[in-house]
């Protein structure tokens, strides 16, 4: 697939990242746009990965601060009532291996997969830390749940998953959501923040030039 586009978009993210999720509408313009003239790649970030204290009353109230900013800025839902309740572990390592997993079974579920985790976390208050929560998001996307578990399970997707944190690192991310374009050896990075879907195809534009 990559190798017929003469681009690649790398989008770097993290299921449990809620500037990520105030970004989704965005990503999926972008991919609506230009879906015939890059690849797209998805990578997980590893925002939280190997947490295993739970948040403090104080942590909480610091992220739900910042989930009223993405709200602010991109209108995307979130529930306060129910998200991260006491002795919640804001761990996620288990989400992004479950887009690993779901992927391996249906590729085309990756970006899928991650806004369905997204909207379970941020929208409906839902813990996604929990395999067992992983394993029904799964089955709502299509996926039968003992494969989906195998797979989440796996030492394969559990390497993957270190391979992408690692990746992240290595290329340059210093925040989420990120765009790197990258054209034959040059990349370019178009945002490591939320940005407005004008600015990314100003962006995008500039470097791949207007369609014909």
């Amino acid at each position: 697939m990559a190798s017929a586009k003469q681009a690649t978009l790398w989008y770097f993210t993290d299921p449990m990242c809620s500037w990520c999720w105030g970004f989704t509408p965005v990503i999926e313009a972008v991919r609506e746009h230009y879906h015939t003239r890059v690849a797209f790649e998805l990578v997980l970030a590893g925002l939280h990965p190997g947490e295993t204290e739970p948040i403090t009353e104080i942590e909480r109230h610091d992220i739900f601060h910042d989930w009223r900013q993405v709200h602010e800025r991109s209108g995307q839902p979130f529930d306060f009532e129910h998200a991260a309740p006491a002795g919640f572990i804001c761990n996620s390592d288990p989400p992004c291996r479950a887009v690993l997993a779901a992927a391996s079974l249906d590729r085309d579920l990756a970006f899928p997969m991650i806004k369905a985790i997204q909207t379970a976390f941020f929208a409906q208050g839902r813990d996604v830390t929990k395999p067992g929560t992983l394993a029904d998001i799964a089955v709502e996307q299509g996926l039968d749940r003992d494969a989906f578990l195998k797979a989440f399970e796996s030492d394969d997707t559990r390497s993957r998953s270190q391979t992408q944190f690692v990746k992240t690192r290595q290329m340059g991310v210093r925040g989420l959501p990120a765009l790197i374009l990258q054209q034959g050896g040059e990349l370019h990075h178009l945002c490591n923040s939320w940005q407005p879907i004008a600015k990314i195809c100003a962006a995008m534009d500039e470097k791949l030039g207007k369609p014909n």
